[in-house]
């Protein structure tokens, strides 16, 4: 049997806490059932799974803490099938397990994501101890995060604002990249709030007190973008009298935000799949590369895919940077959030602007809620800020904004009275119906518009009797 049994009297003491799920991948069932079986008795939940497609399955819907995976398996190798599920679940704790250590298997299993490594035939001490000190490291790491959250409040360490079933998906995604190193892409459209993401992401990272360095590829002229990102060295051109660090070096190993990425030049995006597949960077006249460590977040209003097969973005790049894509819904598809927007928002500017605005009327919120929101959520900012330094009461009124912005016909009836939430059920009638039209009557379509499941979809067509 490739496993060892653990030592008696070795004055451990008993494991109560800290216990959690535990996914074994490996073809050899009586290795699985043995490890399955002292790892329950040390009081873990265990599931065992003999091949990639089970392993990827249980992966999503046991959410396990920690994999252990074999690296020689049926059909896949495991170091594959460790890139598909930090995929999967980019937080979960995984030990690579062999029979034939190398080097190479090695570094490659840590280059890949892997957290440790260890050998055949398993010592169950050993193999417990590992278990220990990543489980005690990743309960530090959510202590860590929850004691920022803590400290900083609620709006620093989620200045996301809305509860709908896009932003949840959006937040659910945060999270669960969050505390990895993996680079990320955020797409959508201006104004959607990338940044505020890229900003969520870095608070939760596994160094969050580090710099977070954001530059737009789009507002830099070409021929100085690289030198912004990768530095220059003293000489390297005329005016260059000292060294200068790029951002990939300042930002040390925290992030670097790459806003606006497909704007980046070809000649500037070989050099950036350099600095994310070498961690290395060449200053501008500098003949020996520097070792970097920052996590990558880049975001972009355009589609990659079309730009690579356009020929202007670099298949290479694209893959390297979409390891997990948070897609940002634009504001028209979330206007229920539209009242907690409005009310974060204000309270920011009235202390900004040093105006007093103690709140906005119903009608104003109805009509804000049914205007389009070409410009997303800097538009409603942009709009809610003209109208506190131009109103003169305490309260704001159509009146008080852009000329066109609120149409009473959009509104949300008057029949709602002054109960918000009657009036949230309102609009989202008349959403769902408008949307319905759109799709002509296509309800997997209206459903994918809406950000809703099927099901979810017939249940509100039920209760709001739309036919």
């Amino acid at each position: 049997m490739n496993a060892t049994a653990p030592k008696t009297n070795s004055g451990t003491p008993s494991r109560a806490e800290g216990r959690g799920r535990i996914l074994i991948v490996d073809d050899e069932e009586v290795i699985a059932s043995t490890l399955q079986e002292f790892l329950q008795s040390e009081r873990f939940e265990v599931a065992v799974a003999f091949d990639a497609p089970s392993a990827l399955a249980l992966a999503e819907s046991l959410e396990p803490d920690l994999v252990l995976c074999d690296v020689q398996l049926p059909g896949q190798d495991g170091l594959e099938l460790l890139e598909r599920l930090l995929r999967v679940r980019p937080e979960t704790l995984v030990i690579m397990i062999t029979a034939y250590a190398t080097v190479e298997n090695a570094v490659s299993a840590f280059q890949r994501g892997a957290h440790d490594y260890l050998m055949k035939p398993v010592i169950f001490d050993e193999l417990l101890a590992k278990i220990d000190r990543l489980m005690s490291y990743r309960r530090l790491l959510l202590e860590n995060q929850a004691l920022r959250r803590q400290l900083h409040g609620s709006e620093a360490s989620d200045p996301l604002v809305g509860d709908s079933p896009p932003m949840q998906r959006v937040k659910a995604l945060i999270r669960k990249v969050g505390p990895t190193r993996s680079n990320v892409l955020i797409t959508g459209e201006s104004g959607t709030g990338k940044e505020l993401v890229a900003r969520a992401l870095h608070q939760l990272g596994p160094d969050p007190d580090s710099a977070f360095l954001a530059v737009n590829s789009a507002a830099i002229p070409h021929d100085l973008l690289e030198n912004q990102l990768f530095g220059h060295v003293r000489g390297a051109f005329t005016g260059a009298d000292r060294d200068h660090a790029g951002l990939f070096v300042a930002a040390g190993s925290g992030t670097v935000f790459l806003d606006e990425i497909g704007e980046l030049p070809l000649a500037t995006q070989a050099k950036l799949l350099r600095a994310i597949e070498n961690k290395e960077v060449l200053a501008v006249g500098a003949n020996r590369s520097v070792s970097v460590a920052a996590r990558v977040v880049a975001a972009t209003n355009k589609d990659l895919a079309q730009e690579v097969a356009a020929g202007r973005f670099r298949a290479d790049l694209y893959y390297r940077l979409n390891v997990v894509t948070i897609p940002l819904p634009p504001l028209r598809e979330r206007r229920e959030d539209i009242p907690a927007l409005v009310q974060t928002l204000l309270a920011r500017l009235v202390r900004h602007l040093g105006k007093r605005v103690d709140g906005i009327d119903n009608a104003t919120i109805r009509g804000l809620m049914a205007a389009p929101w070409k410009g997303n959520v800097r538009e409603l900012e942009n709009a809610l800020e003209r109208a506190v330094i131009l109103a003169d009461g305490a309260i704001l009124t159509p009146d008080d904004f852009p000329p066109g912005l609120i149409s009473e016909g959009e509104c949300v009836p008057e029949s709602a009275g002054s109960d918000l939430r009657a009036a949230l059920r309102d609009y989202e009638r008349q959403h769902i119906q408008r949307v319905l039209v759109e799709c002509s009557d296509d309800k997997r379509e209206a459903a994918r518009r809406l950000g809703l499941g099927l099901s979810s979809l017939y249940r509100k067509l039920e209760e709001f009797a739309i036919k």
